[in-house]
């Protein structure tokens, strides 16, 4: 921009400069030659008046009237030509100063009552102006010739040039500077808007242009701005289609565990004891319902988690009866375990996802049988309350610090690190918990004593 800007300074004052210059001379040049013509025709008129008034004869050639009124002429100062001379077709008649300016080639293109004009430069550098004119003397035609001194028009235009080209020169430096000074002032912005591009470039998706502006620039980066915004969305939103999809098969490992442990229990029954035909039905219809369950939570996991969707059917159901069954399902496990399971619940109903609250239960029962180290209790409990659920399980396992209190649900979070990977905790459990308790329009709270016991409360609000 700065070298376009220089160019077309360059060019357009260059230009300017230039017919400035050749218009002042010409006009000059047009006004000294009008001057010198207008005193040669004047002094023409006076050697015709003279001729008139002599009545001149050619046959005697005598020339003396008009030589002397050219040398009086000549004489008086003031004048505007240089020399004077008087010729006829046979030679010179009379000539005043400057002999050797004349171009005697000039009077031959003069025609009466008419003048010729030439412009040449004299040996010693001036600019001369020579004007031939021709009048009658008697039946003689005689020639009057005069030179001017017109250096004075080409010293100016000198003078011109030499001013034309140290301006030309100052302002070409001047708008050199004036337009870097613009360049650098308007390329701010853009380089501010770099700078935006390269943070963003190395991983800082929140920085911003903080460009404000009606002009093209601020349009820009107003555009720029939005176009980051967009592209942090989308890159927040696969972030976040990664964790969810990571919580996922997180969640899901965590959920095969307990079926497959009701499995493998039930399994173990019909393998190593003898049973008689209705408890095997019933322990392969527990592995039966167990592997059907496991199948329809694992799509459920997928649209809870992955897709988020929270297009669910929810059932009127009897909260004891989906104790009674989850108890049923843990009896082998717990058993093997000296943890004894209790529930107390009403008879009442509320609006649930069966298979979900199933895996809330699953879990929470499943992080307090961790807790408890060798022989312990779980305690289930359940109240209706007009169009609320409270539900209550209680264990008297290690106990929760205080201050690990808030973070428990958070994703991948484990209260004891060590213990939780010997047990196969993942610390997705609470987390899908606080997840379904909320698609259930609930909240779910923890209330726990180190050494004593954990309490957590659930509570599902009418969805209606």
């Amino acid at each position: 921009m700065m070298i376009a800007f220089i160019v077309m300074l360059a060019l357009a004052f260059g230009i300017g400069g230039s017919v400035l210059i050749v218009t002042s001379t010409g006009n000059m040049l047009s006004q000294t030659q009008d001057a010198a013509a207008n005193a040669h025709t004047l002094i023409l008129y006076t050697l015709s008046t003279i001729s008139y008034a002599s009545h001149g004869d050619n046959q005697n050639r005598d020339y003396t009237q008009l030589v002397n009124a050219l040398a009086r002429l000549d004489g008086q100062g003031g004048n505007s030509w240089r020399s004077l001379r008087l010729s006829d077709d046979e030679g010179v008649i009379f000539v005043t100063r400057e002999r050797g300016l004349y171009d005697n080639r000039l009077i031959q293109s003069v025609e009466t009552d008419n003048y010729a004009v030439i412009t040449q430069r004299s040996g010693s550098g001036d600019y001369i102006l020579q004007i031939a004119g021709r009048f009658e003397f008697g039946t003689q035609a005689l020639y009057l010739e005069s030179i001017h001194d017109i250096s004075h028009v080409f010293t100016a235009r000198q003078y011109q040039l030499v001013v034309y080209r140290r301006l030309f020169i100052s302002i070409i430096l001047l708008g050199a500077a004036l337009s870097w000074l613009m360049s650098f002032l308007m390329t701010i912005p853009l380089r501010r808007l770099s700078r935006v591009t390269r943070t963003i470039a190395s991983g800082d998706m929140s920085s911003r242009a903080q460009l404000h502006g009606q002009d093209e620039i601020g349009v820009l980066a107003n555009d720029f701005n939005n176009m980051a915004d967009r592209l942090e969305e989308n890159i927040n939103e696969m972030k976040d289609t990664m964790r969810r999809q990571e919580e996922f098969m997180g969640g899901l490992a965590h959920e095969l565990k307990t079926p497959l442990t009701s499995i493998i229990g039930y399994a173990d029954l019909l393998r190593g004891h003898a049973l008689t035909d209705d408890d095997k039905r019933d322990a392969a219809n527990y592995i039966f319902l167990e592997g059907r369950r496991l199948e329809v939570l694992s799509l459920k996991l997928l649209d809870l988690i992955v897709l988020q969707n929270s297009d669910f059917v929810f059932l009127p159901i009897k909260i004891k009866n989906i104790v009674d069954e989850t108890a049923n399902l843990l009896y082998p496990a717990l058993e093997k375990l000296d943890i004894r399971l209790t529930h107390d619940c009403d008879d009442g109903e509320c609006l649930i996802e069966p298979d979900l609250f199933t895996s809330l239960l699953l879990n929470i029962i499943d992080n307090a049988r961790k807790a408890i180290d060798g022989v312990g209790t779980i305690h289930v409990s359940s109240r209706i309350t007009g169009s609320a659920c409270e539900m209550r399980i209680t264990d008297n396992g290690r106990g929760i610090p205080e201050d690990e209190l808030e973070n428990i649900k958070d994703a991948f979070y484990r209260v004891d690190k060590s213990r939780s990977r010997m047990q196969g905790g993942v610390g997705l459990g609470l987390r899908l918990c606080d997840e379904i308790v909320a698609l259930h329009n609930g909240e779910i709270t923890f209330e726990s004593k180190l050494g004593v016991g954990t309490t957590v409360i659930i509570k599902l609000h009418s969805r209606e």
